[in-house]
């Protein structure tokens, strides 16, 4: 059971995720998640580093979906700028978001990576849909109402995966 929180790659931010490297997997989509992913949850636009990780992505033939459970005001506000596919109201860990965002790639499964900050949420959906799961650290540690509630749960998975050599865990300030 604990298997499907457990993420194929984890890394400090998805800026230590090298392109080259996912095409060497053949990889050729990205499902990426949205708030302390690719911008504090709080943060409205995406900054200038984000812009780059984008325009690198597209550089390397890599699409670009973010996947958000956030409504759709807050993720069409963050995605159009980029002009990159949305889905808002996700309802991960549910898999109907990924394979839609799957499906508007036009990828088969074993070509397509989630990015996500939350086990419970964005690696156990990636996971349940079939695909290749990076967990990135959360870029602040401060969360909304249910996100909190989901890190008490996530960090004792974290501890377990730990504990059991699973996974290398850090918070950003260590």
């Amino acid at each position: 059971m604990l298997k499907n929180f457990l993420p194929d790659e984890h890394v400090p931010s998805v800026f230590d995720i090298d392109p080259g490297q996912l095409k060497d997997k053949g990889i050729k989509g990205v499902i990426t998640d949205l708030d302390n992913t690719l911008v504090a949850w709080d943060e409205p636009d995406a900054t200038e580093d984000i812009k780059g990780w984008f325009k690198k992505m597209s550089d390397h033939g890599i699409q670009v979906t973010i996947a958000s459970n956030n409504n759709e005001a807050r993720v069409k506000l963050f995605s159009e700028p980029l002009d990159t596919t949305f889905i808002h109201s996700a309802r991960k860990p549910l898999s109907k978001a990924f394979r839609k965002a799957q499906k508007q790639m036009k990828l088969k499964k074993d070509e397509v990576a989630v990015i996500g900050d939350q086990l419970l949420t964005d690696v156990l959906g990636g996971n349940s849909a079939g695909f290749h799961t990076i967990l990135v650290v959360p870029i602040v540690e401060t969360d909304g109402f249910v996100t909190k509630f989901n890190r008490k749960i996530e960090r004792r998975i974290l501890n377990w995966m730990r504990r059991k050599g699973k996974i290398t865990w850090q918070r950003r300030d260590q």
